[in-house]
């Protein structure tokens, strides 16, 4: 994907998937000739570009509507590759994306609350097994660190705490889902090790 407003950018080729649970668009901001021109794995598609097989659709029920908006594609590309699924970014395929273009921007408080909230909701609907409890703290660490850069630092108090709130209060009905997805999960704990990203270091990374 590259930014509409500058086709000499990168808007992201393909998503990224932290063990801490935060997302990001691989390279967004790059130039153009930063990635690769060849076909290769990614952890999960943007679904501002991406093509889904019709039948992998149908046996994971498509998006989570709980979610809305933000994420939801993080959400279904981790349950397609639990589900013994791939995605592979294909260099030829290219899209113009105007990013955020009806949701106020990703510093709106629409954006900031969708995918604050939905972020907790992705780690514990499909992170696997042992991996889930090892990162628990590590995403914990996360989640308190997003509250104190945006309440204290960036004066949106009000907009992260509701995020994190309404996260904790939806965590019932994640974890009854976390069980069934859970339950298809075919390939295993190593093959999902392999896709994250285990880097210390994320502070300059792209965002979701």
């Amino acid at each position: 994907m590259l930014i509409a407003a500058n086709t000499a950018l990168l808007d992201g080729a393909g998503d990224s998937y932290h063990v801490s649970g935060l997302a990001w668009r691989t390279a967004h901001g790059a130039p153009d000739s930063a990635v690769t021109d060849y076909e290769h794995e990614v952890f999960s598609p943007c679904a501002a570009a991406a093509l889904y097989r019709h039948q992998a659709l149908i046996e994971l029920d498509g998006f989570d509507e709980d979610f809305f908006c933000y994420m939801e594609d993080v959400d279904l590309g981790f349950r397609l590759r639990l589900a013994g699924y791939r995605c592979l970014y294909v260099p030829r395929s290219v899209v113009h994306h105007v990013g955020s273009g009806t949701s106020g921007g990703q510093d709106s408080a629409f954006s900031m609350y969708h995918g604050h909230r939905n972020l907790v909701w992705v780690y514990v609907k499909d992170m696997p097994g042992l991996l889930f409890w090892i990162f628990l703290p590590l995403h914990l660490l996360l989640n308190l660190a997003s509250i104190f850069w945006f309440a204290l630092i960036r004066g949106r108090r009000r907009v992260i705490l509701r995020a994190k709130y309404d996260a904790l209060r939806g965590l019932p009905k994640m974890w009854r889902k976390r069980r069934n997805i859970q339950k298809l999960r075919i390939v295993s704990i190593q093959d999902i090790w392999q896709q994250l990203d285990a880097r210390l270091n994320i502070s300059k990374l792209g965002r979701k």
